[in-house]
Formats: C-alpha cells, structure tokens, sequence
C-alpha cells in the first residue's frame, strides 16, 4: 500500500538574523491512509514544524516529502496551495472562525477555491457535515453565540468540507476544559470510520492517547 505520508531524511533549517537553527533534523516517518496518529513533544521540540511540514504550509530544507505518493518537495507556492484546499483540512488550538459570519458560511469558506461545485450543493454538504458535529441546529449562529467546544466543532466541520484525505489538528483541544476536550477526540477519532487520516499534534498524553500510535519527536527528532 503507498503510503499517505511519506517522509525521507527531512530537514528544516530556519535562519535567525546571521545564525541557523536546524529545527528538524532528519525526520523519517510513514503514516498510512486511515491511520490516527498523534504527534508529541514539548515546546520547541519540533512537532509544529513537523505539522507545517505534513500540511504543506511550509517546505522542506532538505529530504524528500511525498503526499499519496506525490513528491511536494519542489512544488511552488500556488501548487501547494491547490494541494492544501483540495487534500488537506486544518484544525487549529485558536478555532480561526470569522467572527461575523454566520456558522454556516464558516463552514463553507473552503469551497470558495474549489470550481467544481455549485453553492447549492456546497451548502447541502455543510449542513450534512454540521449535522456529524452535531451542530446542524445552530447555522445561522454567530460564533460569538457558540461555547468553545461548539466553535471547535464548526473547525472540524470546515476541515471537512472538501473532503480532504488527510486532516491535521495542532493542539486542538488546547483552548477546552476536560470535559471538551474529551469530547473532541472523541469527534476525531470517529473520523477514522469514515476512512480519514488524522494526525494530531500536541503535548498532553491524555490527548495523544486518542490514537492508535503516538509518535514523540524531542530536539527535533523522532525518538
């Protein structure tokens, strides 16, 4: 089976003012369509850059990154920009909704970039992917009106609106109490049925422990 992620010897140098800082430092690492991966490590240890990495936001310095068998590595910025919209859907600790529209037209902001689908049947998907968040009741909602939780759910729904192969999740229950957050992993785990592939990053083994294997990088390398 070719693997959804594939990473060969990769490197990240950043330079600060006249010094680099190599931040990765050789990452091999396989991840499986279908997989729920959870990725660790302290602050600074690299996993963030790692994430970036997986989810196209950023490039290699060196080594060879493959997504469903595709090289990205020498890709331009608007190649990988396709690529995000089209393969790849994000949740973030911060839930980066639009604070004055309305849950429904959070949800389809993806679709904006993607010409194959009319706005009617981009609205019927978002309402089916709110109903799986439980949500469907609350559309026309601002998400000042929605507890934190509920925010959250609305984010994932985004991320899955253009049905992506993959769907990475930074910290994403960094902004919840307990109870939430439980809730949540709970959500992304269920996406696994649904032949997902979710990678969450995070520093709280009681999170990673949502997934069935749990990579840990520290000084940026996978130990």
């Amino acid at each position: 089976m070719i693997p959804l992620c594939l990473m060969e010897d990769v490197r990240k140098t950043y330079r600060i003012g006249e010094q680099e800082v190599e931040v990765l430092k050789g990452i091999d690492l396989r991840i499986e369509p279908g997989e729920f991966v959870a990725i660790m490590g302290s602050s600074g240890s690299g996993k963030t850059t790692l994430m970036n990495l997986l989810g196209c936001l950023d490039v290699p310095t060196a080594g060879r990154y493959e997504l469903a068998g595709s090289e990205l590595t020498h890709l331009t910025d608007d190649e990988l920009s396709v690529i995000r919209n089209e393969h790849i859907g994000f949740v973030f600790q911060n839930f980066y909704l639009l604070p004055y529209a309305t849950v429904l037209e959070n949800v389809l902001l993806p679709t904006l970039y993607v010409e194959k689908q009319t706005d009617a049947s981009a609205e019927k998907k978002a309402l089916q992917f709110l109903e799986l968040v439980g949500l469907q009741d609350r559309a026309k909602f601002k998400p000042n009106q929605l507890s934190g939780g509920q925010q959250q759910r609305v984010a994932i729904a985004r991320a899955l609106i253009n049905e992506p192969q993959l769907v990475l999740a930074d910290e994403p229950t960094g902004m919840l109490d307990s109870t939430t957050a439980g809730e949540i992993m709970k959500l992304l785990a269920s996406l696994e049925k649904r032949g997902k592939t979710i990678v969450v990053v995070t520093h709280d083994p009681n999170i990673a422990a949502y997934a069935k294997r749990c990579i840990q990088i520290k000084d940026g390398v996978i130990i």
